[in-house]
């Protein structure tokens, strides 16, 4: 099936991630933050807003809860996590989470997966996971499993109605949300997940950090392109093939003295990182800081910008609310429309 030249992609969707950071003795400051950050976001007319999953860190746990109250004072913005890892879930259980908060959003959902082996060490794991972690399954098939769990396929028989109890059974997970099971994302950064992922009808994910293609420290755009290519020359579903790139881009103009000052701070504090392959082939984008026109045009020469639908902004993790503010505004104002973007409120 023929799909859109990849250079020529037009821009679909712009959003942002976010960790949704707090304090450990006062963490219901930082999540009402995380809601308001997103009615703002809204107010923008930003097409999505993303939260990463975090475990034992000061940063969000549970997208389904939070999704949850921001479904309840937003109407549009579509709530994307980047990403659960399927491996700390039962998808069983994380079906009927998903439905649910889907349900309650009015079905803007927009889930984000990845599937790996617990990664702590043994006792641990055994605290997590309990001991049968060892016996687990966390290749892709967990993910497929959680598919049909949201697709409504069939989980049982129903026995016939005694009289007592039963009378609200389901021969499915519920609630079922029409429409969650087409809309999962692969959080991926290998040709490897990019061909599973298109293979398998998800859409695919990919952020700053990647495994390089080669083994080798490469050109990092270049590398996400390649993947990227190969996720569309997988997928059956054509131009309905959805690829986003994320990136962390931290725009200076309307910044104040200070936020200039943190903002720089934290870019050169990350730029070592990206001089060097990690482990077994990780490779880390350069955080791009600079005024709009910088951002703008690099993002116009990004070769995973080009290939790419959506685009989401990382937020920075180590700011304040004022700060994020202030990146969400140039987003959806200044470079999403030189973009050739237009905010969903315009």
């Amino acid at each position: 099936m023929s799909s859109t030249p990849a250079a020529s992609r037009p821009l679909r969707n712009l959003g942002f991630i976010h960790l949704v950071p707090f304090d450990r003795n006062d963490p219901a400051t930082g999540l009402r933050e995380g809601v308001e950050l997103f009615k703002f976001a809204e107010e923008l007319g930003l097409d999505s807003g993303w939260v990463r999953t975090r475990h034992m860190q000061y940063g969000l746990p549970s997208a389904s809860v939070f999704f949850g109250a921001v479904s309840q004072v937003t109407e549009r913005i579509g709530l994307g996590n980047a990403v659960i890892p399927v491996g700390f879930e039962n998808p069983f259980r994380l079906a009927e989470d998903l439905g649910t908060a889907d349900a309650l959003s009015g079905g803007r959902l927009l889930p984000g997966l990845s599937v790996h082996p617990p990664s702590y060490d043994e006792t641990v794991n055994d605290l997590v996971h309990d001991n049968g972690w060892r016996d687990e399954d966390y290749s892709y098939g967990r993910l497929e499993r959680l598919r049909s769990f949201l697709r409504g396929d069939k989980v049982r028989d129903i026995p016939e109605y005694q009289g007592i109890g039963g009378d609200f059974d389901s021969e499915r997970v519920e609630p079922m949300s029409e429409g969650l099971a087409d809309r999962l994302w692969y959080g991926g950064g290998s040709l490897r997940s990019a061909q599973w992922a298109g293979e398998n009808g998800f859409h695919w994910l990919v952020s700053n950090i990647s495994s390089s293609n080669t083994g080798e420290l490469v050109d990092y755009g270049v590398n996400q392109r390649e993947q990227i290519d190969a996720y569309r020359a997988a997928s059956p579903l054509g131009d309905a093939a959805r690829a986003t790139v994320a990136r962390v881009l931290v725009p200076t103009d309307g910044a104040t003295p200070e936020q200039l000052r943190k903002y720089r701070e934290y870019a050169e504090g990350r730029t070592e990182r990206t001089k060097s392959v990690h482990g077994r082939g990780t490779i880390i984008a350069l955080d791009v800081l600079g005024s709009n026109d910088e951002i703008i045009e690099f993002i116009k020469n990004d070769p995973a910008f080009q290939a790419a639908d959506d685009y989401l902004f990382e937020l920075p993790f180590e700011m304040e609310l004022d700060d994020w503010k202030q990146m969400l505004t140039q987003l959806a104002t200044v470079i999403g429309p030189a973009l050739g973007w237009t905010p969903a409120n315009a």
